[in-house]
This record gives structure tokens, C-alpha cells and sequence, in this order.
């Protein structure tokens, strides 16, 4: 099983209460290795006041979401839809149908807005990884890393191109790690 991410839905203006049950409920049931990480879709907009002065301020990109990582068990999805605030996933037919995921595109979109990656670059991004390209014009091309630039968030993947091993410069939401 793979981890994907999911829109959950709670109530609005509960984001932050859910999350934190949510991580907590996670960690006391064992679960950190099916439900990895909970976000708030935010975004930092700059809002000026009656004064003149402008001040930074967040705001929720999706009122009444919350984005979480997780492998879609039985166990982990009865977790995560029986936290106190969730009212249950977006994409979920109801009648105890599994929601859908979003796709790689999708959650990149959200994620890079917020200067987040969907891959996590310390764990899963080595220099020997074995990587797929997913966008752009060496989509469907598999490749390893060849040098990892987290600060600009891109990487250098080396591809068999016409026979010959070649270096090129890929950002991080268009690959996706081979397992």
C-alpha cells in the first residue's frame, strides 16, 4: 500500500482542533506509520490596514479541509473518519465507499502554494533514488538522482536518453519515487 493524500472535511473554523486530535489519536493507536502528516491548506496574504500599514496575515485556502497523508487502511481510515470535528472525506461516495485520492498534480498545486513538497526530501529523495518523471517533457521517463537542490526544491535525474546517460534538471512535484 502506498501513502496518498485525502481531503477530509470537518467543521468549519475546527481545521486546527482537528488536526491536533487527529495527530494525537495517530500517535496513541500506533499509527504514525499509516497517517503521516496533516495540513491546513494555508496560504500568507499581506493585508493592508485602515493606517496604511500592511501586515501578513493567513488564510485558509479551503475553509473546512484538512489535507491528510496516509496508507488507506480499514484500521487507518475508521481512525481518521471517527475523529471528534471530522464529518468525513471528500470523494467518498458514502455507504462505506473509500474516498479517492487526489492526484500527484492536485496536491502539488495546494502544496507548492504553501512552500511545501509532497515528497519528503530528507527521507525519500537520495542521490541513487530511483525516480519516475511525471511532468513535463521527459514525462514517463524513469531515471536515479543524481543531486538533490532542496533549497530550490529541483533535482538533477539521470535518464537513458538516445543510449546515452543524461543529466537533467527536474522540479520536485514532477517526479515521483519508484518503489
Amino acid at each position: 500500500m502506498e501513502k496518498l493524500w485525502y481531503v477530509v472535511n470537518t467543521y468549519s473554523g475546527h481545521e486546527a482542533k482537528v488536526k491536533e486530535k487527529l495527530e494525537m489519536r495517530a500517535a496513541s493507536m500506533g499509527f504514525e506509520d499509516y497517517i503521516y502528516r496533516v495540513v491546513i491548506p494555508e496560504e500568507t496574504v499581506i493585508e493592508k490596514n485602515k493606517d496604511g500599514s500592511e501586515k501578513e496575515k493567513k488564510k485558509k485556502m479551503f475553509p473546512g479541509y484538512i489535507l491528510v497523508e496516509m496508507v488507506m487502511t480499514d484500521e487507518a481510515w475508521y481512525i481518521v473518519r471517527n475523529t471528534p470535528g471530522v464529518t468525513g472525506f471528500l470523494g467518498s461516495s458514502g455507504k462505506g465507499a473509500k474516498p479517492i485520492p487526489l492526484t500527484s498534480q492536485e496536491i502539488d498545486k495546494i502544496l507548492v502554494g504553501m512552500g511545501m513538497s509532497r515528497v519528503d526530501v530528507d527521507v525519500e529523495l537520495k542521490v541513487g533514488t530511483q525516480v519516475e518523471i511525471i511532468d513535463g517533457p521527459f514525462k514517463g521517463m524513469s531515471g536515479v538522482i543524481d543531486n538533490v537542490d532542496a533549497a530550490n526544491n529541483k533535482l538533477n535525474v539521470l535518464i537513458d536518453l538516445f543510449g546515452q546517460e543524461t543529466p537533467v534538471e527536474v522540479e520536485l512535484f514532477q517526479v515521483n519515487v519508484r518503489k
